[in-house]
């Protein structure tokens, strides 16, 4: 097709361009190059037929042309990605890159325009923001919706997780498991800004989620196993803990008027600078279990904690927890707190449905960031419904 040999070029300039400043930062660059193919789609698409179908008929011609020379890559329904990527971050940077690049002169080439980007000029500081590869960023476009999707970026880049990693964090129900232990200013504050971790509180989930253990529900396990499994993946357990936790005991003995006393697991968290005490039940969360916890934060506060350290803080990480129990049992200020744990991941509907129950998400939700891509009603592709299918899957 003729009228697309314009754009052809372009986007092809800017795929050499882009490809040559690789080596500096490869995952940055492909998501900048990405988004730039995205916005030039766009920008191509407005300008021209309005007839149903022509965006269709360009893609296609575009995606032909360029996988002859760049490879598979470029495939109709990675051009569509891109596209959607646009759509979705162009209002977040505040001026566009387009509006970062030099005005087209005579006798300049896009590849010129682009030039900068090899030298961290023009490029650098507009797309900071841009922090994971764009293996991640396909998968935060499957997710719907903006606070949600807002929060698991924040955390994806300020964690480094992996691919892998993230899509485990989701499939877990992180966000809701986050948010299901705060109020509606706090699940406010998840979406804006990631998890903050400045008060004891911060650090707990509904439930803590222990699939990685690799414990059958339905067999009989102690809780020396339960404790086993957990020494044994222990890198894994401190990234369900969360942020800022250091492991420092098991079984760790104090004794007090000639009796012993074994807190199974102790940590430290140096976010709050403080002693994390964890005793694990198997079974109904009792009220002598949580007297025993507050007996074992008192002691710590008295004689292991130093002058410059918070209050110790106890979980009791429990399999059947009694919030109404929990409520009469301990004051309002203690420093105790239970929690469920799963040993298989719950499905995230599961989650949505408990974070419906707790609090009325049209008060929390942010405002989407834009509006549905013209002639999508629902506002994603079929390919993202698709992703997203994937991405719920067990």
């Amino acid at each position: 097709m003729s009228e697309i040999s314009g754009l052809f070029h372009q986007v092809r300039e800017l795929i050499v361009s882009a490809r040559k400043a690789a080596y500096r930062s490869v995952d940055t660059v492909q998501v900048v190059t990405n988004y730039e193919i995205g916005r030039r789609i766009v920008e191509h698409e407005q300008r021209g037929s309005s007839r149903a179908g022509y965006g269709k008929q360009i893609l296609k011609a575009l995606s032909e042309k360029l996988m002859i020379e760049f490879g598979k890559g470029f495939s109709l329904t990675n051009l569509k990605l891109m596209r959607q990527f646009y759509f979705i971050n162009q209002d977040r940077i505040g001026q566009t890159p387009s509006g970062q690049l030099p005005p087209s002169r005579i006798g300049q080439t896009p590849s010129d325009q682009l030039a900068p980007l090899a030298k961290n000029q023009i490029y650098e500081a507009p797309f900071r923001k841009f922090t994971l590869s764009w293996s991640h960023y396909v998968f935060l476009m499957g997710i719907e919706n903006p606070g949600e999707r807002s929060f698991y970026e924040i955390e994806a880049a300020s964690q480094a997780w992996s691919l892998r990693e993230f899509k485990r964090q989701f499939n877990s129900g992180l966000f809701e498991r986050l948010a299901l232990s705060r109020d509606r200013k706090g699940i406010r504050e998840l979406a804006r800004k990631g998890q903050l971790v400045t008060q004891p509180r911060d650090l707990l989930k509904e439930p803590y989620v222990l699939e990685f253990l690799g414990l059958d529900e339905q067999t009989n396990y102690s809780e020396t196993d339960l404790e086993t499994a957990i020494i044994s993946k222990l890198e894994h357990f401190l990234l369900e803990l969360g942020k800022g936790f250091l492991f420092e005991a098991r079984q760790k003995r104090f004794t007090f008027e000639e009796e012993h006393y074994f807190v199974d697991l102790v940590f430290y968290n140096r976010l709050l600078r403080s002693y994390i005490l964890i005793d694990l039940k198997i079974g109904k969360l009792t009220h002598q279990d949580l007297g025993q916890m507050q007996m074992y934060v008192n002691y710590f506060d008295r004689h292991i904690r130093s002058g410059g350290e918070n209050p110790t803080i106890g979980i009791v990480l429990c399999k059947m927890k009694n919030r109404a129990l929990v409520e009469l049992t301990l004051p309002k200020n203690a420093n105790v707190f239970a929690s469920e744990y799963k040993l298989y991941l719950p499905s995230k509907a599961e989650f949505k449905q408990k974070l419906m129950e707790w609090t009325d998400v049209e008060e929390w939700e942010p405002p989407p960031l834009r509006k549905a891509q013209p002639g999508n009603r629902k506002g994603k592709s079929k390919e993202l419904r698709s992703g997203q299918q994937n991405s719920k899957r067990r």
